[in-house]
């Protein structure tokens, strides 16, 4: 005689996976009433529905941040699906934060070799994507991630999840600081190409000078006037494209540089992911 499938069990069964009350109870009924039994079930029909929906466009999406201040670790995912809705969901917000927490813990490789890793013994990032899309029926993959280790971290996620900024920096912790740092690469255009002038790719500066030569040189002004008038629109080229270089949104009297001195601070290096990006 199969075990009576009751109220409590199923009530128990939901908490466990967040499943509908029906398919908690379809699940029990044919595992006769094991629980755990019921649970590998849900986990099957969770994959049936991830495979399903595999080809599924995901344009939309969120980004994940983790800080480990004990470990000073850090780090950004960027984790797609198919609707915004779906992206402002709390089920989706915490899949994106749960994976990033995972990365700082068990600094995977890559993409790939994540998503086979266990997130929680006996189940893997696979599975715990698999249950998310189970419950909101929409596609969903890991896009990219980066891990920062060492230093201090500010982070800021836009309020729809889909711009996130991690900064890494040396110093005094500082939160306001950085939060406020984070904030101005959100919000700074261009964003920004390096964090400091020796970071910007030879090629790229050769260009520029070539370009701020010749419209120095189509004024007309005599070649040391010209010169100068170059450097003058390469020195406001870096001012616009190095991060700091920039004036600080938030005071533009001063550049990023001169605000994080005062703080104590000398960013390291920053993150900055957009849902949709082409990335190489």
């Amino acid at each position: 005689m199969s075990t009576p499938i009751t109220a409590t069990m199923v009530n128990e069964l939901r908490k466990r996976t967040d499943r509908p009350m029906m398919e908690c109870k379809s699940a029990l009924q044919e595992a006769e009433g094991d629980m755990g039994k019921a649970v590998d079930i849900l986990r099957i029909r969770n994959k049936g529905v991830g495979d399903k929906r595999a080809m599924n466009e995901t344009a939309e999406g969120r980004m994940g941040v983790a800080i480990d201040p004990k470990s000073a670790t850090a780090a950004i995912v960027e984790i797609r699906c198919e609707s915004a809705p779906v992206a402002k969901s709390d089920h989706f917000i915490k899949l994106a934060n749960d994976i990033a927490a995972y990365i700082v813990a068990k600094n995977p490789a890559s993409v790939e070799t994540m998503l086979t890793a266990e997130i929680t013994p006996g189940h893997t990032v696979t599975d715990r994507i698999n249950e998310v899309i189970g419950l909101l029926r929409e596609n969903m993959k890991v896009q990219r991630f980066e891990r920062l280790t060492g230093g201090v971290f500010g982070e800021y996620v836009h309020h729809d999840g889909t711009l996130g900024v991690l900064v890494q920096a040396q110093g005094a912790a500082n939160p306001a600081v950085l939060k406020d740092l984070c904030m101005h690469i959100a919000a700074v255009q261009p964003t920004p190409a390096a964090t400091r002038r020796e970071e910007v790719d030879p090629a790229i500066i050769a260009k520029e000078k070539q370009i701020a030569q010749a419209k120095a040189e189509a004024t007309g002004k005599p070649p040391q006037i010209a010169e100068k008038i170059a450097e003058g629109q390469l020195k406001t080229w870096f001012a616009e494209n190095v991060l700091v270089e920039q004036p600080f949104v938030k005071d533009q009297a001063k550049t990023v540089g001169q605000m994080l001195k005062e703080a104590g601070l000398e960013v390291t290096k920053f993150v900055r992911y957009k849902v949709g990006e082409v990335t190489a």
